[in-house]
């Protein structure tokens, strides 16, 4: 058959038509391949180690692809403003509660995965989220501080939130504070003796002269890199949660943790989904197969924090599980302090005294 040049220029238009959306047909059978076979996961920094992810993607065939963040508060403001595309969060207790009441999270029933069953009391039933609906917990620990005793004077300091709120004049520069305003916060009400909670103006005053006090004593609020801060001699004392303190004495052997006697904030952070995730049922996958013993053991050995799986003992580091700041013994649990899910009202009072500050 002979074709008319202008019939074959329109020919021509076609089949690149019909190339151009075999194409985009393409890419999006590849995308949404890509979303089937991977999930985004947005973490505390440091927090999960690398070879669990790659164990996950062998025993499944799921990607994990992994972003980071240094605060609860971070997270928050990220999801609020509308960031798409992750799959499992990580947020803490307290901030669990405001994104339920936000209406941020999936509700995905944890409580009927299959490997919830392995997780122990109290973390079963958390009074953040008592069915499990909206999340599944992950590492828990306290957050208390830690120095260098061979750097400080007479190579002891107070087990007292003193310490770190009026320390000795020798640390002037030389203290660093975690940036998450509800540890801040809830250390310094601790010290104080005021309710974590409180929507007293006056008591919200009295920790603002606190943190006031400090400043001149602080190096830098810093959530990142605590333990290597502490390891190179950057600074001598640090706020610090429990599992940090761990990972730092493996090289700085001077260093010393403290459960101050005045209490300190017990937390669990948990694994959650965002609403508008790309990929909920790998992130259920995910979620679930954390929750096995020997799978969340690996976390624990990495992180330096204990969790709430039975059977992971059996799976962890002998020296994580005999080190008395990740698991205290009774006396010291005592001084446990479980985060409390404040009124709005208390929660205003707080952010007003952080931004402050």
């Amino acid at each position: 058959m002979i074709f008319d040049p202008m019939e074959m220029k329109m020919l021509g238009k076609i089949v690149t038509k019909l190339a151009a959306l075999a194409m985009t047909a393409g890419i999006l059978l590849s995308g949404a391949a890509h979303a089937e076979d991977a999930i985004n996961l947005y973490n505390w920094s440091n927090y999960i180690p690398p070879d669990l992810l790659k164990k996950f993607e062998k025993d499944t065939g799921i990607k994990v692809h992994l972003d980071v963040y240094d605060s609860n508060e971070t997270l928050l403001a990220k999801i609020k403003a509308g960031a798409a595309g992750y799959d499992v969060i990580v947020p803490t207790d307290y901030m669990i509660k405001i994104m339920i009441d936000e209406k941020l999270l999936t509700r995905f029933e944890a409580g009927k995965l299959a490997n919830f069953k392995n997780v122990m009391p109290p973390l079963d039933k958390p009074s953040f989220d008592a069915k499990r609906e909206y999340s599944a917990p992950y590492m828990w620990g306290v957050t208390g501080f830690t120095y260098d005793s061979a750097r400080v004077p007479g190579g002891k300091l107070e087990d007292s939130w003193q310490s770190f709120f009026e320390p000795p004049a020798a640390l002037k520069g030389r203290v660093a504070a975690l940036n998450d305003a509800n540890d801040i916060f809830s250390a310094a009400s601790l010290y104080l003796g005021i309710d974590q909670c409180t929507e007293d103006p006056k008591a919200g005053q009295r920790i603002l002269n606190v943190l006031e006090k400090q400043k001149p004593f602080l190096a830098t609020y810093n959530s990142n890199g605590t333990i290597e801060r502490m390891q190179a001699g950057e600074v001598i004392m640090h706020h610090q949660w429990n599992g940090s303190a761990f990972r730092t004495r493996e090289k700085l052997k001077t260093a010393v943790f403290v459960i101050p006697r005045e209490g300190v904030p017990f937390w669990n952070d948990n694994f959650a989904i965002p609403v508008g995730a790309k990929n909920p049922e790998g992130a259920r996958k995910f979620i679930d197969w954390m929750m096995a013993p020997e799978n969340i053991a690996i976390a624990s050995n990495f992180t330096g924090y204990n969790n709430a799986i039975r059977g992971a003992d059996q799976f962890m580091n002998a020296a994580l599980r005999a080190d008395p700041g990740v698991n205290p013994g009774d006396e010291m649990r005592k001084r446990f302090r479980p985060n409390q899910i404040c009124s709005l009202k208390a929660m205003e009072l707080r952010n007003r005294i952080w931004t402050r500050h």
